[in-house]
């Protein structure tokens, strides 16, 4: 974006440089509107005759340039931007031939009878117009924006909780903050034979699960002297029984 900013922006002083360039003097105190277009595709060269209008002077194929210009910088082609500039240096360059042929030589004076700021003008803005459609980065197709809008594949099926850059481990696929929800069946606690069945924190099978009551120990208060104490606490047999 910022590229195609100041591409653009490069391009349209280059094109204004050459619109307005014709309107300055360009050899010998002459303007460049007064030089006739034909006159550069002939063999003898430029002659000193006016033309006849603005339209017919080396003022239109800067004007078209300027245009194809505009057209490239509103449609972001570094194509058209790059042909208005080969357009706009290859008449400057194309007059400079002719001028010589008249003259024999091209020079610049310091009194203003050489090379005047006019073709410096019309030289400049062909150079920035194609600095312009250098700097352009261009118009990006559909499948670029597309790419850009997603640049990495959606991971499969067999690895669904991975980032796409590297495939490391990423985020759950769990996408709610509450805990997973348990079954319906009650917790019966651990089957027989299984780890931790038995008493908490002893870790011998079966130790969960609570034993037959205790009974009652046996009475073994001390009967008399003579006799023993009864096995069930009750009264002594005598010892001659």
């Amino acid at each position: 974006m910022i590229r195609n900013v100041l591409g653009a922006i490069v391009a349209l002083i280059g094109a204004a440089a050459a619109v307005l360039s014709p309107f300055r003097d360009w050899y010998d105190g002459r303007l460049g509107r007064h030089y006739r277009l034909g006159d550069l595709f002939t063999g003898t060269g430029v002659t000193g005759a006016h033309p006849g209008g603005l339209f017919t002077s080396l003022w239109l194929p800067f004007l078209c340039a300027a245009v194809v210009a505009v057209v490239g910088v509103v449609l972001r082609s570094r194509l058209l931007v790059a042909l208005a500039g080969v357009v706009v240096l290859g008449f400057t360059v194309l007059w400079m031939v002719r001028q010589g042929q008249v003259n024999g030589s091209l020079a610049v004076a310091s009194d203003g009878s050489g090379l005047q700021m006019g073709v410096a003008s019309a030289a400049a803005g062909g150079v920035l117009l194609l600095l312009g459609a250098a700097l352009m980065s261009g118009r990006r197709g559909a499948g670029a924006g597309a790419g850009r809008g997603r640049p990495y594949e959606a991971p499969g099926s067999a690895d669904p909780d991975t980032w796409p850059p590297t495939r490391e481990p990423g985020p759950s696929v769990q996408t709610t903050p509450w805990p997973e929800p348990e079954g319906d069946a009650p917790y019966v606690g651990p089957e027989d034979g299984a780890p931790g069945a038995g008493r908490p924190g002893s870790g011998a099978p079966g130790a969960g699960r609570p034993g037959p009551p205790p009974s009652d120990p046996p009475d073994e208060t001390p009967g008399p002297s003579s006799g023993t104490p009864g096995p069930s606490g009750g009264k002594p047999s005598p010892s001659g029984a």
